[in-house]
């Protein structure tokens, strides 16, 4: 496949939603200029196939954003904040095989600016979405290859569950760790910062649409590997 132009030469040369299908490869995708991007929609590389997908839902970015505001206020006032490096929505995760975007990424403990393009976040944040497809790929795909290139936490926040599971990896696999809805999640990775999760459910069901405020749960337990706690 010809690389793309940095400079296309009018709208319809852009990569945009009828570009969804089309076969690339890791560099290709690396290399392609943002200008070359139609930015009204996100776009993710799996097994060589190009994904563009509309923007997230307002329950999605709502929440995303509160826990945004969270994370940047602990940098700012707590004590031990400044372990936190930065904080970004809407992040490709490097050091995978594909180059999925995730919802959060939080770089810990670098001591300078990230390099999003190689610095591997410490902790990956998705929050589920609608479609049920998207339970394995959340849960089970993103898991394994965010964990296998060095992610060392993995949070799905679940609106539909009125859960959190955190994901780590161990020498026999993935452990996962539910929060339910009332409770309060603290990490090592940020001393001093604490996460009540129904603020972020909160936040999801004010911007979900009329009737749908506290959606349905899929299952009764999300596919793990084994648990600590």
């Amino acid at each position: 496949m010809a690389a793309i132009e940095s400079k296309p030469r009018n709208a319809r040369s852009r990569i945009g939603l009828r570009s969804s299908g089309i076969v690339m490869t890791a560099r290709q995708f690396d290399d392609t200029p943002e200008s070359a991007w139609d930015d009204r929609y996100r776009y993710e590389l799996v097994n060589g196939v190009l994904i563009v997908t509309p923007p997230v839902s307002d329950a999605e970015a709502d929440p995303n954003d509160e826990l945004g505001h969270m994370l940047r206020s602990f940098r700012e006032s707590h004590p031990q904040g400044r372990v936190l490096d930065r904080t970004m929505p809407e992040r490709t995760v490097p050091g995978t095989p594909n180059r999925r975007r995730c919802d959060r990424a939080i770089w810990i403990g670098l001591g300078r600016a990230p390099n999003t393009r190689k610095d591997i976040p410490s902790i990956v944040v998705e929050f589920v979405s609608a479609q049920r497809r998207d339970m394995l790929r959340d849960y089970e795909l993103k898991r394994d290859e965010y964990l296998a290139a060095g992610v060392q936490e993995y949070w799905i926040i679940d609106r539909f569950r009125r859960t959190m599971t955190v994901f780590r990896q161990s020498p026999t696999g993935p452990i996962s760790q539910v929060v339910p809805e009332t409770g309060i999640y603290q990490t090592n990775l940020l001393p001093g910062f604490e996460l009540p999760l129904s603020r972020l459910l909160t936040a999801a069901d004010d911007m979900s649409p009329p009737g749908r405020t506290r959606p349905r749960k899929p299952q009764s337990n999300p596919p793990a590997g084994g648990t600590d706690g």
